[in-house]
């Protein structure tokens, strides 16, 4: 675990404390680089490989303003604090006082909101679309006829829920069936287990089905459809409807039928967009179940996003899948 830096002088007035402090911090940040950690290390601390930081690093540098004044952060500094918070799942004050980012929290609050916009901007749009080219379409329909026994299958979808501290507006909205404040998240993956489509706009009220009806998901796969594209569908679970492009259970299956087998298999198939989740959450820990974002539902939103980009970055790149419930025996929250 990296330790904490602390300063304290009982004989110095309080700007006297904090100038010395800011002083330290400073020295500090010079003093480490993130990147000269071990490979296993950097990858444990910031849940991204070296050469996935930097790659996102070359993308955003140009996106933020000159440094100004002695305290001012490098584009490298905050984009080590915003992957440190996502990796580490707790509250400002434990990256705020992390020696290897040494960022006073207040700082880290207005450099975290600030970076979780340039990183929505760039990576977002790149890294998570539903669009799959044909040899991606046939890899997909051979695994998940090969887990369900479906045809034509390319992606499935689940919702998760990522707990937030109650919001001040809508509150009784927030409040979901499980018994905590959250919002509800539309994920679909593919066989790989590539974030393909996410919508993290909704209230833990919601429910499933509604969210996939608004989303504008369901449109796109009825278009496909409509279009010819009758072998381009997509796996969900009872809590959504049943449409031609929207593959469910059997309704009431009794034991030992052929519904009941096809429930079985039609279960197997979905099972993958479960594994996906866990990962995304076992990855970026700010989203774990065990724990709650102590920010507003459209910041949550954020950080949901860019955590499912990061996520498909990390298996483009091929970086290995790292250890479940590594260092944490958090629920993963569905």
């Amino acid at each position: 675990m990296i330790s904490a830096f602390y300063v304290s002088d009982s004989d110095s007035t309080d700007s006297e404390q904090k100038e010395n402090l800011a002083a330290d911090r400073r020295m500090l940040r010079c003093m480490f680089d993130p990147l000269e950690l071990s490979n296993q290390a950097f990858s444990h601390n910031f849940r991204v490989s070296k050469e996935i930081f930097v790659e996102i690093l070359e993308q955003i540098t140009p996106k933020f303003p000159p440094i100004k004044g002695r305290n001012g952060l490098t584009a490298k500094e905050m984009l080590a604090a915003t992957l440190r918070f996502l990796a580490e799942g707790s509250y400002q004050h434990g990256v705020g006082t992390d020696f290897s980012i040494a960022i006073a929290q207040p700082t880290f609050s207005k450099m975290f909101a600030k970076t979780l916009v340039i990183l929505e901007e760039t990576l977002c749009e790149k890294w998570i679309s539903l669009e799959m080219t044909p040899e991606e379409q046939q890899e997909a329909r051979r695994h998940f006829f090969s887990k369900s026994g479906i045809p034509g299958v390319v992606m499935s979808v689940d919702g998760t829920h990522i707990k937030i501290i109650a919001p001040v507006q809508d509150r009784d909205q927030h409040y979901n069936r499980k018994g905590f404040y959250s919002i509800n998240v539309l994920l679909v993956c593919d066989h790989k287990m590539a974030i393909r489509y996410v919508d993290a706009r909704f209230s833990g009220a919601n429910h499933d089905a509604h969210i996939w009806s608004v989303s504008g998901i369901d449109d796109y796969f009825s278009l496909k459809h409509q279009r010819g594209e009758t072998s381009y569908k997509i796996l969900g679970d009872s809590a959504y409807p049943s449409k031609p492009w929207l593959i469910t259970p059997k309704r009431n299956a009794a034991p030992n039928t052929p519904d009941a087998s096809y429930n079985t298999r039609h279960a197997k198939g979905r099972e993958i967009i479960e594994r996906t989740i866990g990962m995304l959450k076992n990855r970026f820990r700010c989203l774990l179940g065990a724990r709650q974002l102590h920010y507003k539902p459209e910041k949550a939103a954020q950080i949901t996003n860019v955590c499912c980009a990061l996520h498909n970055i990390c298996l483009a790149r091929n970086m290995d899948i790292l250890p479940e419930n590594d260092g944490s025996n958090a629920e993963i929250e569905q």
